[in-house]
């Protein structure tokens, strides 16, 4: 008989998957602007998104994305069956 406790199932780890989202996305966001800020008063050279060819506005796009997409991975796994069934107690 198995000790182990079975693991949720997929619409149990929805809520976790949403928060983990919409953490990643913000945390992400507020590196860009972070970033963004740094450069505009401590560097004083403000970022200039259209003169880069994109690549900056590719940047500012593709980091809050990133993160979302992590925190969600995150977040499923700090979801998914208790950690103690498997150190074997």
């Amino acid at each position: 008989m198995s000790t182990r406790s079975p693991a949720p199932p997929h619409s149990a780890k929805l809520p976790a998957v949403l928060v983990g989202l919409l953490t990643g996305g913000a945390a992400g966001f507020l590196l860009t602007e972070t970033l963004g800020a740094f450069s505009a008063f401590v560097l004083d050279r403000p970022l200039d998104v259209a003169g880069t060819g994109g690549f900056l506005l590719a940047a500012f796009v593709a980091v809050p994305l990133f993160c979302a997409v992590l925190g969600a991975v995150i977040a499923v796994r700090r979801a998914g069956p208790d950690r103690r069934s498997r150190r074997g107690r």
